[in-house]
């Protein structure tokens, strides 16, 4: 750095030391985050799941990896609470990635006056009764215990603020963009074929949807809206990447209807299937930055989903939204797009220019690195 160019707040006593928290969710998000912390000359430390540290390759950012089991729901909090205690001596920032993440590091913060940035990846649905007294528990808890919160959509941006947050802000994260190099015309068009052909979809239309088979992803709804399209001459079929508690009920229902419907288990293939894909769908009772949207729009396959979260925040009009929990709106939605080739092309441009307007991993990184920077002059 040459001696005419400012120091960064960052750099200006030593390189910065940051933990994170990682919970049950954002791994990607946190080893995209960690590679591009370290590349900018900071210490990085991650604590989280031992899987999580595998599966996303965090060692290989950079960062300093320590397994605390803090993902599960129900795990004992006293070992968590200090193991982090201890990884967080020395720390400049501590950055909690997840509401229950941001819970145990404000827990294990204790007095300290260490800042801490809880990112708010996602939430669960509204829920009535004590599981809903619970949620709002965590959440007021959660927020208000740090000194910034980072909402990835507008609307938990605002809920952070109406449980007492004193500084929320909108943070979108980054979803890393493809970088496989693009395949021959014709190893794509003989891939597509195959999948089509396992699946069972050569001359049928192929509908995509990702997620958990838990309660609240909407595949009860799916399956209702497949259930009306027995009379079409060219039954659409819907393949369900995933798995969850509701895949024994799914299943039944699937079996007992003869729905075109077929749950592939949890596959790491995505983009392949996204590119075999006629149209995806996402009828989940809410999102915050559904990443299978992001996916969709990034590959260009025309996407139905809910109204629900930041879905209309982050897809804008290069998708149709339904509302949530309508079939007969879900169902009409896929078959309309489905006769309408011209629309789905339409749809598919609009979807790349929307993800084009994402901010980058480049720009994740920069926003956070401001966030950090602004806590270390506040001193």
């Amino acid at each position: 750095m040459s001696s005419s160019t400012p120091t960064p707040p960052h750099l200006s006593h030593g390189p910065l030391h940051t933990v994170h928290v990682l919970g049950a969710a954002a791994g990607a998000h946190v080893s995209s985050l960690a590679g591009g912390l370290v590349a900018r000359g900071v210490e990085v430390t991650v604590c989280g799941p031992a899987l999580a540290g595998r599966d996303y390759a965090i060692p290989a950012t950079g960062a300093r990896f320590l397994a605390v089991d803090i993902g599960r729901r129900g795990a004992a909090d006293a070992p968590a609470i200090a193991a982090l205690r201890a990884a967080f001596t020395g720390a400049a920032v501590v950055h909690a990635h997840g509401l229950r993440a941001g819970l145990l590091a404000a827990m294990a913060l204790g007095g300290r006056r260490t800042p801490l940035v809880v990112t708010w990846h996602g939430a669960e649905p509204p829920a009535d009764g004590r599981k809903g007294m619970m949620l709002r528990w965590l959440e007021r808890r959660s927020v208000r215990g740090a000194t910034v919160v980072l909402g990835v959509s507008s609307d938990l941006v605002d809920r952070a603020r109406g449980h007492g947050a004193r500084d929320a802000r909108l943070a979108p994260v980054s979803v890393p963009r493809p970088s496989a190099p693009p395949r021959p015309p014709a190893d794509t068009d003989r891939l597509i074929h195959k999948i089509r052909a396992d699946v069972g979809a050569v001359d049928r239309p192929l509908v995509l949807s990702v997620g958990r088979l838990e309660r609240d992803a909407g595949h009860e709804v799916l399956l209702d809206a497949a259930g009306r399209w027995a009379g079409l001459d060219h039954r659409p079929l819907v393949v369900i990447a995933g798995e969850g508690g509701e895949r024994a009920e799914l299943e039944r229902r699937i079996a007992t209807e003869h729905l075109p419907v077929l749950l592939l288990g949890r596959r790491d293939d995505v983009p392949e299937l996204l590119a075999a894909a006629d149209l995806a769908v996402l009828p989940s009772r809410w999102e915050a930055r559904s990443l299978l949207a992001q996916e969709a729009l990034f590959a260009g396959v025309p996407l139905v989903a809910t109204a629900v979260g930041g879905t209309p925040e982050l897809v804008g009009d290069a998708a149709v939204l339904v509302p949530y929990g309508d079939p007969v709106a879900l169902s009409r939605a896929v078959t309309g797009l489905l006769a309408d080739p011209a629309r789905r092309t339409a749809l598919a441009a609009a979807g790349r220019a929307q993800a084009a307007t994402w901010p980058t991993e480049d720009d994740t990184v920069a926003q956070v690195l401001s966030v950090y920077d602004e806590l270390m002059q506040r001193g």
